[in-house]
């Protein structure tokens, strides 16, 4: 039962919540990768905007509440505001679009013109986000917290270690599956989808086909504002919403895109899992695992923790340094950065 007890363990403070931290990245992840390969900028507006989409969520979470309307089928409420998100999602990238990139995009710019634009833009939405939200912590989940408690666990295991799962977790990763299958069934099998491939291919060619880049251009964005809504979601009601957190995650979602290779959709969703485990496997204390697993009297004594959780962004930014080093251009060979 011993190692039971400690896979139990593991599970529940750090496979589980890497999982969904993981899904959470590669939907954020997904998102630059199609703009670099279509757009060809990196973007880093990307976590300041899925704030801003985020908050539109929360807003009209707060509106169906007032309203008497929660915890549909003892879901979030958040999941039936999450339509008036995207609207603004997409509304504002396509205005952002309009007002900035196109005309750069005209004018041939090189990249780092549209990156250092990509900052202002960031700047803009980082303001209009506080404006409306303040930068304390908001919480918005709401619903049946737990599909299982750790009580309940044991109670039904009767192992001495317990396991939560929380909803958003479980919604998480569902979520996350259902929209990666969707994706990568929009850009192999739909005419749209085979148009944004072309055009991230060679784009000279693409237009001699025919192929209108301002309406790629346009699924672009939607697409991306749909990944950045749902992944802002799905991390606010797992952990809160604040504004400069989804600033923070602008490293790690750029480390998986970058990791996996920067134009590649499979290469970001595996680069968000690998710099989720990661994070959470160097600064997990695994002295209750080895509890379970060593002999008696050999238990540990210390934490075995390699580094304090203040310290996971530096783990993401190693990863980073690293694959720019020896592999720019990642694990499925995208483009370099």
């Amino acid at each position: 039962m011993e190692p039971l007890n400690a896979l139990v363990s593991l599970s529940n403070f750090m496979l589980i919540p890497a999982l969904a931290y993981g899904s959470q990245l590669a939907l954020g992840a997904l998102g630059i990768t199609l703009i670099f390969s279509i757009l060809r900028f990196a973007h880093f507006a990307h976590g300041d905007t899925m704030a801003l989409g985020t908050a539109a969520v929360i807003g009209g979470t707060f509106f169906l509440q007032a309203q008497g309307i929660t915890e549909p089928f003892g879901l979030p409420t958040a999941l039936l505001a999450i339509p008036f998100g995207l609207l603004v999602m997409i509304a504002y990238l396509l205005t952002a679009d309009k007002l900035v990139y196109k005309y750069f995009r005209k004018v041939k710019a090189k990249p780092l013109t549209l990156v250092m634009a990509s900052l202002g833009v960031m700047f803009v939405t980082n303001g209009i986000t506080r404006l409306f939200m303040g930068v304390g912590e908001t919480r918005f989940e709401d619903g049946n917290r737990f599909l299982f408690t750790v009580r309940e666990f044991r109670d039904f295991t009767g192992l001495a270690e317990g396991m939560a799962l929380r909803s958003a977790q479980a919604l998480t990763i569902i979520t996350a599956l259902v929209v990666m299958v969707a994706l990568f069934w929009f850009l192999n099998r739909t005419r749209s989808g085979k148009s944004m491939r072309a055009y991230s291919d060679n784009e000279d060619l693409a237009l001699l086909s025919g192929i209108n880049p301002e309406r790629v251009v346009m699924i672009t964005w939607t697409i991306t504002a749909i990944l950045l809504v749902l992944a802002g979601t799905l991390y606010g009601l797992d952990k809160g919403f604040r504004p400069f957190n989804y600033f923070q995650l602008l490293l790690p979602m750029f480390a998986a895109a970058i990791l996996g290779g920067l134009g590649s959709p499979i290469g970001a969703i595996v680069g968000a899992y690998v710099v989720a485990f990661a994070e959470m496997g160097i600064t997990y204390a695994w002295r209750r695992v080895f509890t379970y697993l060593m002999p008696e009297g050999l238990e540990p004594t210390s934490m075995m923790q390699l580094l304090p959780v203040d310290y996971k962004f530096a783990v993401t930014f190693a990863i980073l340094v690293i694959v720019l080093l020896f592999r720019p251009t990642g694990i499925f060979k995208g483009k370099v950065l």
